[in-house]
């Protein structure tokens, strides 16, 4: 069992940055491959970013490529998201979530995840 909490959002001016955490329970969070959505309102849950359990292997979506970077830090059971270059586009509701299979393609995938936190509003004002 995991339990994440993610923090760190809020409301930026377009061209800022922003930097997301989310904190996990348990004693197994370096088995996890680990992830983050967002889910705009109206509109479905959509992969952002993922990382190795080891944190040696990243995946992006193509739309934050080069503007958004994953991060994490397995002594701290921590995942993080620094945001920057922000657009109105992505304002959403940011989820962390862990899977404990190995990152691959599946690794964009919701139903690939087992745990979800309860999720951190960023709204990016134009």
């Amino acid at each position: 069992q995991v339990q994440l909490v993610e923090s760190g959002g809020g409301l930026v001016q377009a061209g800022g940055s922003l930097r997301l955490s989310c904190a996990a329970s348990g004693r197994t969070f370096s088995s996890y491959t680990m992830g983050w959505f967002r889910q705009a309102p109206g509109k479905e849950r959509k992969f952002v970013a993922a990382i190795s359990r080891s944190g040696g292997s990243t995946y992006y979506a193509d739309s934050v490529k080069g503007r958004f970077t994953i991060s994490r830090d397995n002594a701290k059971n921590s995942v993080y998201l620094q945001m920057s270059s922000l657009k109105s586009e992505d304002t959403a509701v940011y989820f962390c979530a862990a899977h404990p299979g190995p990152i691959g393609i599946a690794s964009m995938t919701r139903m690939s995840y087992d745990y979800w936190g309860q999720g951190t509003q960023v709204t990016v004002s134009s």
